[in-house]
């Protein structure tokens, strides 16, 4: 039987699930001190909170997906007091030696959090970027949506009868929406149009409700990432859209995030140092976000067309014998540290 002591500090490790929370509670010399699972509900974090108490003050808890399953359980632990670390998954060569199970999963999370192999703070979900993230996810389904029901409409004009396929035509992008809308099947006609005119409306009127729908979700991300990085915007090739993408990375504790080369690397842009014996080099960093690393992608894209500084810089590096593609990853590097110095993180 363990003998607990209540003056020790306790390190926790939790692995979640979307019902289930598993934690485990170890002493600071990493003997195991006890297991058990909790449902993933208020009262349950409550429960789980309890049961790591019960062996001494908590000293940090190390859980593994904070920004998916876990975000309820750390948003409770911190708004408790607790210390919160994100734990990496596993990697596959130690599940393959070791197998997997939730308590082993839980057991791994608490040791990294306790070893300090797990350091990380993860996004705290509860500012005006959590807010700007549940826009851009509604705002992101948007455009797929319009994308697939613009597909549908030009693919039925193909196939349709001749009169509705003449009209379809060279009716633009831009117009397709309103125009397959704006058609008015009429009852009694033959039954292969009245069909196709049916199914183009409602298909219409739906590309319609989604413009409407991203002129909303565009009006509420304009307002809170003015809010919250007004002069991010005033930099070159910076949007609406991209700035949310820039601030969902950062998240709405920005001090996890220490310097602007931590900003690089957790975008992607940060060269990985691959040395070996006599032989000194770099090599592309493919880790990261890549919804962030595909932001700055899209401002280095508009300097190269827009800006002439930018387009200097390029002629004279590929006059020197670089690619484009090397020449980007470079621009990249340096947008990243001038976005950094717009971010609320500074």
């Amino acid at each position: 039987m363990t003998t607990v002591d209540a003056t020790r500090p306790v390190t926790g490790g939790v692995d979640t699930h979307l019902d289930l929370n598993v934690a485990a509670a170890l002493d600071p010399l990493g003997a195991l001190l006890g297991l058990a699972e909790f449902p993933a509900t208020t009262k349950g974090h409550g429960e789980l909170l309890g049961f790591l108490e019960a062996f001494g003050p908590v000293a940090r808890v190390g859980i593994e997906g904070t920004s998916s399953y876990g975000a309820g359980i750390a948003r409770f632990l911190r708004h408790s007091g607790v210390e919160v670390v994100e734990v990496d998954r596993p990697n596959r060569q130690a599940r393959r030696r070791s197998g997997k199970s939730d308590p082993a999963d839980a057991l791994e999370a608490a040791r990294a959090a306790l070893s300090g192999r797990a350091q990380g703070a993860g996004k705290t979900k509860d500012g005006n970027v959590e807010a700007i993230r549940t826009l851009v996810v509604a705002k992101r389904s948007c455009r797929s949506t319009k994308i697939k029901t613009l597909n549908q409409i030009r693919h039925l004009s193909f196939t349709a009868p001749e009169e509705l396929r003449v009209r379809l035509k060279d009716v633009s992008r831009q117009q397709l929406g309103a125009t397959a809308a704006a058609l008015r099947p009429r009852v009694g006609s033959d039954p292969v149009v009245f069909a196709t005119k049916s199914a183009l409306s409602i298909l219409g009127r739906r590309v319609v409700a989604l413009d409407q729908e991203k002129e909303q979700l565009d009006r509420l991300l304009g307002e809170l990432v003015e809010a919250t990085a007004p002069s991010l915007l005033e930099v070159f090739g910076v949007g609406i859209d991209t700035a949310a993408t820039l601030l969902t990375t950062v998240g709405d504790n920005p001090g996890r995030i220490v310097s602007e080369a931590a900003f690089a690397h957790l975008c992607g842009v940060a060269p990985i140092p691959a040395s070996s014996g006599k032989v000194n080099r770099l090599r592309l960093n493919r880790g990261g976000d890549r919804q962030a690393n595909c932001a700055l992608w899209g401002i280095v894209i508009t300097r190269m067309r827009n800006d002439p500084r930018t387009q200097a810089y390029v002629e004279r590096r590929l006059k020197e014998g670089r690619s484009k593609s090397e020449i980007i990853r470079v621009l990249k590097r340096y947008v990243a540290r001038e976005v950094y110095k717009h971010l609320p993180v500074t």
